[in-house]
């Protein structure tokens, strides 16, 4: 069934899980045969950016063990067949341009969500 994983908030649960849930599981659906893509709008669309790291980030002066990596996390999607898309005037509004995208992020216009959601047999909306 091809599943349509749409993601509004990004960095939840992020540090505590060292990774965002649904990336996670959107992977670890597609190791297991599902189909599942990925659409990132509103905060989320912040995902796309291919150059953002928080391997500098502390807790209480601490530092992490294992950081999230979503620009490492959404390359595996891509890699293992997933299309992922970011809505384009949700990556424009965080002031990115296509050439700070993560490789494989193809932007879809707003007026265009509706079209793209109905070739999908489930939409999760996370």
């Amino acid at each position: 069934m091809a599943v349509l994983h749409v993601l509004r908030t990004a960095f939840r649960a992020n540090l505590e899980e060292q990774d965002d849930p649904v990336l996670w599981i959107a992977q670890v659906l597609r190791n297991n045969g599902d189909e599942g893509d990925i659409l990132l709008r509103g905060t989320a669309a912040a995902y796309a950016a291919r150059a953002q790291s928080a391997a500098s980030a502390r807790i209480a002066g601490a530092p992490l063990r294992n950081p999230p990596d979503i620009p490492r996390d959404l390359t595996k999607l891509v890699a293992s067949g997933a299309r992922v898309f970011a809505v384009g005037e949700d990556v424009a509004a965080r002031g990115l341009r296509d050439d700070e995208l993560v490789p494989g992020v193809t932007l879809v216009p707003a007026a265009e969500l509706p079209a793209l959601v109905g070739t999908y047999a489930a939409v999760w909306h996370w």
